[in-house]
């Protein structure tokens, strides 16, 4: 079962994860560097930003993780 996922060059506790945006970052603004790229919060309003493959990577490792955890849960 993961703990980890890779978001960039950095390897993120599954558990700070608060939520993933299904959808990809639009401002608008020239100057931003996160368009088109997915936003992962993670606890104290900190936020990641990820490609397409991290974000559906990201999703993937999370589920997976919260059914192993419920699983575990059933067994005891």
């Amino acid at each position: 079962m993961p703990v980890f996922c890779q978001i960039d060059d950095k390897h993120i506790p599954l558990s700070r994860i608060v939520w993933i945006s299904d959808l990809p970052h639009f401002c608008g603004d020239a100057d931003c560097q996160c368009e088109g790229q997915y936003e992962i919060r993670l606890e104290s309003s900190e936020s990641v930003w990820a490609s397409l493959t991290e974000h559906d990577t990201a999703v993937e490792a999370l589920q997976a993780w919260l059914l192993g955890q419920e699983q575990e849960d059933e067994s005891n």
